[in-house]
């Protein structure tokens, strides 16, 4: 985690990226910069923002209404040997920038997201070490920005997505093997997981993906994932399934207990004879979280969702190439079944009007229920939301 409050932390990047666009002297696409056989480093940026008013949830009979600043990232990747690469993201989620400049809100905080060096081999064999995506479904996979809609994380997630102790956004220290053999896709991992707290023992977390190509193949960076590639690779349809386990993963560190969870994701995606896009999406997941009657009942508790979840998607691109971009209504629907407590779900019907894939996009959605990430029920609200995202 990177720290400042004033101006120094954002001076410096910005006068790194600019020093190194005015040194490097081959420049082969867009944001990548060249300076060696096998040696280059690329610079990029993404950014969500939306308006969102939701009925009834400001405490007083009122609605609420807020313009947030979701989410702020800067990429930076680079390659200095024919085998080895590099990844450094940062995020400032929910960012407010003060009065001086650079200063940052929410205590001035920036997270590193991602730190990995990556040995890349081969197709079928390949090492990741570091920070990362621990492998796991496909919404977990995609991160916000490759998602099909907008509010994707409405299910009970995974322990690198609690924040804190068991590590951020989906991301976590350790490292994951991965590669391709035909069809088949695999990542296998090794993390932290929850240190401390019921992990007296200093037990690892075992992370694993195994997902096969029925149809086209799917294409992203390493062992990551997208919900929709907009007929831009064919006819996809890939079944995924994914495990995750640790020994004293959740509870306290008195009454302790193990957590396990088992994933199964799919994804098709057919492009029509009009060159309209019909995408279809659905995950089942099952989680176990052995949690005492005695730890459920104490603050200090990393209480995971023991229970099941589920939520299908469907959306339709109308491809009209002489517009300036092209319209994606889709519809979502999850459920959350806790082992203990009141089931809960959500409805999500919202327009996506896509101008350049992931990297510039406008949604607005209407959702309502009571399901969260937390896999417990919340209050049961509509809501609103206009979004936009760009990535460079």
């Amino acid at each position: 985690m990177i720290r400042e409050s004033k101006k120094p932390l954002w001076s410096l990047i910005g006068g790194c990226a600019l020093t190194l666009v005015l040194i490097m002297p081959s420049v082969w696409a867009a944001g990548t910069i060249e300076f060696g056989e096998n040696k280059s480093i690329s610079l990029g940026a993404g950014l969500r923002t939306a308006y969102t008013s939701f009925e009834d949830s400001a405490g007083s009979g009122d609605d609420s209404s807020d313009f947030d600043l979701q989410s702020l990232r800067l990429y930076v990747s680079g390659q200095i040997h024919k085998n080895v690469k590099f990844t450094f993201n940062t995020e400032c989620k929910g960012c407010v920038f003060g009065q001086d400049e650079g200063d940052i809100g929410n205590g001035g905080e920036v997270d590193v997201l991602d730190a990995i060096v990556q040995f890349e081999f081969s197709p079928e064999f390949n090492i990741w070490a570091g920070r990362m995506l621990t492998p796991a479904d496909r919404i977990e996979m995609n991160g916000p920005y490759y998602g099909l809609n907008w509010n994707q994380f409405t299910v009970p997630l995974l322990p690198s997505d609690q924040t804190g102790q068991a590590g951020l956004l989906g991301r976590d220290d350790g490292v994951t093997i991965w590669g391709t053999l035909n069809k088949f896709q695999y990542a296998v991992g090794a993390f932290d997981g929850v240190e401390g707290g019921p992990n007296q023992d200093d037990n690892i977390l075992l992370s694993a993906r195994f997902a096969y190509n029925f149809l086209n193949m799917e294409s992203n960076p390493g062992y990551y994932t997208s919900s929709t590639y907009y007929g831009g690779l064919g006819d996809i349809f890939t079944l995924a399934l994914s495990f995750q386990s640790q020994s004293d993963g959740t509870g306290t560190a008195t009454e302790a207990g193990d957590f396990d969870a088992v994933i199964l994701d799919a994804l098709f995606e057919k492009v029509l004879p009009n060159n309209d896009v019909l995408t279809l999406e659905a995950e089942l997941k099952s989680i176990d979280a052995d949690l005492s009657a005695a730890a459920l009942a104490d603050p200090s508790c990393f209480c995971l969702f023991d229970g099941d979840s589920s939520f299908f998607t469907a959306a339709y691109l109308f491809n009209n190439s002489e517009s300036f971009g092209r319209f994606q209504p889709y519809v979502r629907y999850t459920s959350n079944e806790p082992n203990a407590g009141t089931d809960s779900d959500l409805t999500e019907v919202g327009l996506n009007y896509i101008i350049d894939s992931h990297n510039l996009r406008l949604n607005i959605n209407w959702s309502s229920g009571d399901a969260n990430l937390t896999g417990a029920r919340g209050p049961d609200v509509d809501g609103l939301s206009i979004g936009f995202q760009i990535q460079i």
